[in-house]
């Protein structure tokens, strides 16, 4: 399955609730798995973004689903990465002249 890097911050709603954010992690996971995706882990970071996850979903299409279930939230807001495997890009550079 392709392999995604989501980015979220917080938006004040998000901030003012973070103490319940455990459980809307687990939400969000169960929420994934029953589109068919498979959250490979979320972190909880500082800097620029307040948490990070990993996910694999079975397409583009579905993965936008779940990016806009969680934003429609409004909680965080979020920045989706497509990353590719390092099989997936060795494939890639073999097609490279």
């Amino acid at each position: 399955m392709p392999g995604y890097v989501i980015l979220h911050k917080f938006t004040q709603q998000g901030a003012a609730n973070v103490k319940t954010l455990p459980e809307r992690i687990k939400h969000a996971t169960e929420e994934a798995k029953k589109l068919g995706a498979r959250v490979v882990g979320t972190w909880v970071t500082m800097g620029e973004y307040d948490m990070v996850a990993v996910v694999d979903a079975p397409d583009d299409a579905t993965m936008a689903l779940i990016a806009l279930k969680v934003a429609m939230k409004g909680n965080v807001t979020t920045q989706t990465l497509r990353a590719f495997s390092e099989d997936e890009f060795t494939k890639i550079a073999a097609k490279l002249p």
